[in-house]
């Protein structure tokens, strides 16, 4: 049985607020890197609420906090990264959280609370968006415990809707 989807599309003071919801939360003005043309989409799911932007999934309403999804390349270069060894891969891809053991080194400062994007060593395609438990001074000195708290992962219900989308 196909799944139900609603769509419609923003109107413009619905599509600026998702926009100024989002500058205000990571500090990154969408209009600026994708242009001031765009089309927004809400698409509500069983998994759940997708925002759409000129044709592709690129925000997730994610445990009801809005969240770049990992197909949101422009958006996901400026966050800080942890690179991974290829054996935490398929641990943090079932979604576990980040393990000071697996990371290989860390790339731009964060703080505690910090969105961090975590990429693998071999590709550096990411494979999760997280949340920094410490500062990245600290995250460099550990060398047990968890590092990062995982919000969405190659493989989660995200994912698997935004492939159908």
């Amino acid at each position: 049985m196909a799944e139900k989807m609603r769509r419609h599309f923003l109107r413009d003071r619905e599509a600026a607020q998702l926009l100024n919801e989002f500058l205000s939360k990571f500090k990154i003005d969408i209009e600026q890197l994708l242009g001031s043309k765009l089309r927004i989409e809400l698409i509500e799911t069983q998994a759940g609420i997708f925002y759409s932007i000129n044709g592709k999934p690129l925000l997730a309403l994610i445990n009801g906090t809005l969240s770049p999804t990992l197909i949101f390349e422009e958006v996901l270069h400026l966050f800080p990264k942890i690179v991974v060894n290829m054996g935490a891969v398929s641990h943090i891809c079932n979604g576990a959280d980040v393990m000071a053991p697996g990371v290989v080194r860390i790339e731009k400062e964060f703080k505690a609370n910090d969105w961090v994007v975590i990429v693998d060593e071999r590709h550096s395609k990411p494979i999760a968006i997280t949340v920094a438990l410490t500062d990245s001074d600290t995250t460099r000195g550990l060398k047990q415990g968890k590092i990062a708290r995982n919000i969405h992962y190659v493989g989660d219900k995200v994912w698997s809707q935004m492939k159908r989308i």
